[in-house]
């Protein structure tokens, strides 16, 4: 399954009157980043607070990062392949490298699971399609279509034991680090 998502744009005319900007399907190759398996669109993002509405540039053309910028947010979707597929994928890779370059901190000390990671964020991760696995440090829950996980900048990571994909949307936003 590939990956894509119709995304509107709304902006301002000339006049001040509300107008769509753009109505374009994202899809690869454009916003479409792929780590660990999983393929992640980007659908928009802020770079400070209060947002600036202006302007009719796309804010999510520039190379991937997990987290969002400093004061920021970013708001992407993503899909987890079964795990079996997703370790598949990353057989020879560096998971700790790949973190250091999207910008995240990955615990490689814990083994429950190779994806575990924390971003300085407050998480809103809604499951769109499928079902998925959140597991922190301690404790795990099954999480199914429409249901909502407020992840507060702890470690944590996805786990897709089922044999179809799952989809998350998930809006980022930039926190205070949790001592």
């Amino acid at each position: 399954m590939t990956l894509e998502i119709r995304r509107l744009v709304s902006g301002h005319n000339a006049e001040g009157k509300s107008i769509f900007l753009t109505d374009t399907v994202v899809s690869p190759p454009a916003n479409k980043r792929t780590s660990a398996g999983t393929s992640v669109i980007e659908l928009w993002q802020t770079d400070q607070m209060p947002a600036d509405n202006t302007g009719d540039k796309d804010p999510t053309d520039h190379p991937f990062r997990l987290p969002p910028p400093v004061n920021g947010t970013v708001f992407r979707v993503v899909e987890y392949p079964p795990d079996q597929a997703r370790f598949a994928a990353m057989s020879g890779k560096d998971w700790t490298a790949d973190a250091k370059e999207q910008g995240y901190h990955r615990d490689a000390g814990n083994a429950r699971h190779a994806g575990f990671h924390k971003t300085d964020t407050i998480d809103y991760a809604i499951v769109i399609e499928g079902e998925i696995y959140a597991l922190m440090d301690e404790g795990e829950k099954l999480m199914k279509t429409g249901e909502v996980l407020i992840q507060r900048g702890t470690a944590h990571a996805w786990a897709n034991r089922s044999d179809k994909l799952a989809r998350i949307a998930f809006i980022l936003i930039d926190a205070k680090p949790v001592p």
